[in-house]
């Protein structure tokens, strides 16, 4: 006995149709964030005497403004990934459950754009 509708066994998709990917882009997105957090964390406990000139000094290199960069869209991401599941889990109503995934892609999308935006400026000393 299977719990899958026929049509999904015929096509090989689960309920979702997509939720492997999005499990594994949810691990994928974790694991990228273990070396950046740790990354982010040895840098910040090194600046906390620093003032706000060597902290722009600092995300000004690249290596570091990369890096930066990075951590604030895997991060992004991975939140969006997580909220989304929340979402699908406990919104049962349909309508607010698009809205809500809407409204929380464009967040992310909005807070990307303005996090680059931001470091893109730092970097180039704009």
């Amino acid at each position: 006995m299977s719990l899958r509708e026929p049509l999904a066994r015929v096509r090989g998709l689960g309920s979702a149709r997509e939720g492997v990917s999005h499990w594994w882009m949810q691990r994928l997105s974790a694991i990228l964030l273990i070396p950046l957090s740790l990354w982010f964390v040895c840098c910040v406990a090194g600046m906390v005497t620093a003032e706000y000139a060597d902290a722009r000094v600092f995300l000004a290199q690249p290596l570091n403004a990369f890096l930066m960069i990075a951590l604030v869209l895997s991060s992004l991401y991975h939140g969006m990934l997580g909220i989304q599941v929340v979402i699908e889990d406990y919104v049962h109503a349909r309508g607010l459950e698009i809205g809500l995934q809407i409204f929380v892609k464009l967040a992310a999308f909005l807070c990307a754009l303005a996090a680059v935006y931001a470091l893109i400026r730092i970097t180039l000393g704009a």
